[in-house]
């Protein structure tokens, strides 16, 4: 028998690619499970094939890709009924690294007819070698359908390999890894089930895993997106829906559709129906998986820009083209077409869906402050996404959006006003709201961190500028109504000596016509942050451009009234002028400059009073 044994050496560098394959190319060990899978569904998909124009190349019946693990000898074995190679295709596909038979066989179906060709994986010819990575001596007995010769090839992954007659009693490929030491666990039947259903599960080819002497199905084999919509059911979608997700909640929205023509690929998608346990809020990056020919690739592809992470689901592509490892994907135009047009599918369903306004409702309380992510960061879809954004309202209940509130604007209004805080309830009830109020001005209540960011890139919706009422100085006059009453005290010497007081902690004292009830408030200088964005960059521990705030005290109000005549009669007013202006910063949610001092400051005053 050792006669007939016949050396070869490698048609390549061996040893570095080999190496490369080992240590670098993968980053999972696990992969070269999914590497051999693939190239056993591939035998069995190319076998079918050439059945159509060769009858005696038929599948059996239970064609299917069996995984037999031996902890007593410590192999593992992948076993197929498809193609087989000949002698000289071992030699060829196995015997030169980077020699890919799969490649050679799709380039040579150019000219078939499209629903005839078998969906092929591999591309590259290195997959296999992946093998080395658990396997310190690799066996590989196959037989050529059609033929009555079967040949082993063997190798330790060195510089040569070994070609011998064998026997098999069917045509196909038996692979036996004789494992490495530090890679039994994959001798477990358990991790093997479990490898499948996450890289193979969808692949349309049986897999089974022998576990006690019984074979164990291991893959659904139902890429359920490659169906046709009138072929699944809503129960079915769902079941996968929760399966994917590990929820169980009913979807929100269901998108499945197939791309044809410049673009090849399937997607069925979801937006859940409740905000997940982990919320999506902790990671930026899209979780959709990407399938290349149903075999499992990435979730990391980004197919989704980070605004639509919630969004799960799966796409499915005959086109991309992957790099050697399957693992890192290329700079491609064909991957950013894909993710064009899946992110404007999404847009779309989102617009459509956004007309029931009670179900919209429910996805904005789950995901819309990750959709106003878009809003600051993306400039191509910035106006397509501002009419979904929805807010609070000083003037109505429930949510209302841009386009809403333009309807609504009082004649001689000229900005788009909103108002940010923490809490839409204690913004509701806010001081600085009390002159729009009174004037009948509509302002939206924005409590969500980011709204102190993306009003700042839209800057107008449908030509009106969007306008925070804590920055500058807003004037009302060409709005119709009163929002005062009663007679303005001077305050010509009671502003300048609130200025001094405060120097340290403002920087203006003016007068306003804004307030109604209240006797202070601040409001942010023209062109620095507003009072919520200062609010949060000191939390964060930063400073921030624009200097000190703006108090703005109510002529009209008693307490600014008699303020004013104390100042007239030279009284001393520091104390007084400190008090206002915690009062101000209490007003809008913030704490105090000195809480000792300032409960100091509020009990005298009531013993006084």
């Amino acid at each position: 028998m050792s006669e007939t044994v016949e050396r070869h050496e490698f048609g390549a560098e061996v040893g570095r690619l080999l190496d490369l394959v080992v240590h670098a190319l993968y980053s999972e060990r696990e992969i070269f499970l999914r590497e051999l899978v693939a190239n056993a569904a591939d035998a069995v998909d190319r076998r079918r094939f050439e059945s159509l124009t060769d009858a005696a190349l038929m599948l059996p019946d239970d064609a299917k890709v069996r995984i037999v693990p031996d902890k007593a000898a410590r192999t593992l074995t992948i076993s197929d009924a498809g193609i087989g190679m000949s002698k000289a295709e071992l030699t060829q596909h196995l015997g030169t690294i980077a020699r890919s038979g799969t490649l050679a066989f799709a380039k040579s179906l150019a000219e078939a007819p499209a629903a005839e060709k078998p969906s092929l994986i591999g591309q590259f010819g290195v997959g296999f070698y992946s093998a080395f990575m658990v396997a310190e001596r690799v066996e590989v007995t196959s037989r050529r359908a059609g033929t009555e010769e079967a040949w082993l090839w063997a190798s330790a992954g060195s510089g040569e390999y070994t070609l011998a007659p064998a026997s098999r009693a069917e045509a196909g490929t038996d692979i036996v890894l004789h494992m490495k030491a530090d890679a039994e666990e994959f001798l477990e039947p358990l991790r093997l089930q479990t490898i499948i259903r996450k890289w193979a599960d969808h692949i349309t080819i049986p897999i089974t895993v022998t576990k006690d002497g019984v074979e164990e199905a291991a893959n659904e084999g139902t890429a359920l997106w490659r169906k046709s919509k009138s072929e699944v059911t809503a129960e079915q979608t769902t079941e996968f829906y929760r399966h994917l997700g590990n929820i169980f909640d009913e979807p929100w929205a269901t998108l499945h559709w197939r791309a044809e023509g410049a673009l090849d690929f399937t997607a069925l998608l979801f937006i859940p129906g409740m905000k997940p346990f982990q919320a999506v809020e902790g990671e930026r990056e899209s979780r959709v998986r990407l399938h290349v020919r149903r075999m499992f690739i990435t979730e990391e592809a980004a197919l989704l820009p980070p605004w639509l992470r919630f969004v799960q689901g799966v796409v499915d592509t005959e086109d991309l083209p992957l790099n050697v490892s399957r693992e890192m994907l290329q700079a491609t135009p064909v991957l950013a077409r894909i993710r064009r047009a899946v992110t404007s599918r999404v847009l779309s369903e989102l617009k459509t869906k956004a007309k029931d306004a009670e179900s919209f409702a429910k996805f904005w309380e789950n995901f819309g402050a990750i959709l106003k992510e878009g809003v600051w960061e993306d400039a191509e879809h910035r106006k397509d996404l501002a009419p979904l954004i929805r807010f609070r309202s000083s003037a109505v209940e429930g949510w209302t959006s841009l386009p809403d509130y333009v309807s609504r604007m009082k004649p001689g209004q000229e900005a788009i006003y909103v108002l940010l805080g923490d809490n839409a309830e204690a913004l509701a009830k806010s001081p600085q709201l009390e002159g729009f109020r009174a004037k009948g001005v509509e302002v939206l209540l924005l409590t969500d961190q980011i709204d102190a960011f993306w009003p700042e890139r839209l800057e107008k919706f449908d030509d009106k500028p969007i306008r925070s009422i804590t920055q500058g100085s807003i004037d009302l006059s060409a709005v119709e109504g009163t929002a005062q009453q009663g007679e303005a005290a001077d305050l010509s010497r009671l502003l300048p000596l609130l200025k001094d007081a405060l120097k340290d902690d403002v920087a203006e004292v003016r007068a306003t016509d804004r307030l109604v009830e209240s006797a202070v408030v601040l409001a942010a200088g023209e062109m620095g942050p507003d009072l919520q964005m200062q609010r949060l960059m000191r939390r964060a521990g930063r400073g921030f451009p624009g200097g000190l705030p703006v108090l703005e005290v109510n002529p009209r109000h008693p307490l600014i009234r008699r303020l004013a005549d104390r100042a007239a009669a030279a009284e001393d007013l520091a104390e007084s002028a400190g008090l206002l202006l915690d009062l101000a910063r209490v007003q809008d949610g913030d704490t105090p400059r000195d809480p000792v001092a300032f409960a100091r400051r509020v009990a005298e005053a009531l013993a006084i009073g």
